[in-house]
């Protein structure tokens, strides 16, 4: 896609994004030097969650704040997540967010720690947020967080352990 086509989709212009660099990748040299090492090692440098005997690549929270306020705020939207990602104890690398017309806003921040990402309803008081997190990252509480920036207590949770059961059967080769 060039410089024509990502004018169109908004892409790489204000934000500094860059077209996708599909010439990287591993060479076999550099595969011939990574060591497996066993996941359940729990002297691995890596962010595999460990919790109660479980091992996992991360926490996905499924938010739905249901009856919020200022759903339709795209600078609200970004200050929720800069304080989502201050309270969980992650790393911001990105937030990109989009307001459609006549309502809405989409949104992600992209985080060291994987990302937060939202679509709104605000003509219902309906944001469906999600919020995905490894390593030393505290992703449940985000959820107070969004209680407080949108001003409800209507707030669902579903949590998912993503890769759980996966890295464990991927052993050694994980």
């Amino acid at each position: 896609m060039k410089d024509a086509s990502l004018f169109q989709l908004g892409i790489g212009l204000e934000t500094g994004a860059q077209e996708e660099d599909t010439a990287r990748g591993t060479t076999a040299a550099q595969e011939a030097t990574i060591l497996p090492r066993d996941v359940l090692d729990a002297g691995r440098d890596d962010h595999f969650i460990r919790c109660d005997g479980a091992v996992f690549a991360g926490t996905h929270l499924i938010i739905e704040v249901v009856n919020g306020h200022g759903l339709d705020d795209e600078a609200r939207i970004q200050k929720a997540f800069r304080d989502c990602v201050e309270t969980c104890g992650a790393t911001l690398l990105h937030i990109h967010t989009h307001k459609f017309s006549p309502q809405g806003v989409s949104g992600v921040a992209v985080l060291a720690e994987s990302h937060i990402s939202v679509h709104t309803w605000p003509e219902i008081g309906y944001g469906a947020f999600d919020v995905f997190m490894c390593g030393e990252a505290k992703p449940w509480l985000a959820v107070d967080v969004l209680k407080s920036a949108f001003g409800t207590a209507d707030v669902r949770v579903t949590e998912l352990r993503r890769g759980e059961g996966v890295v464990t059967e991927a052993g050694i080769a994980a």
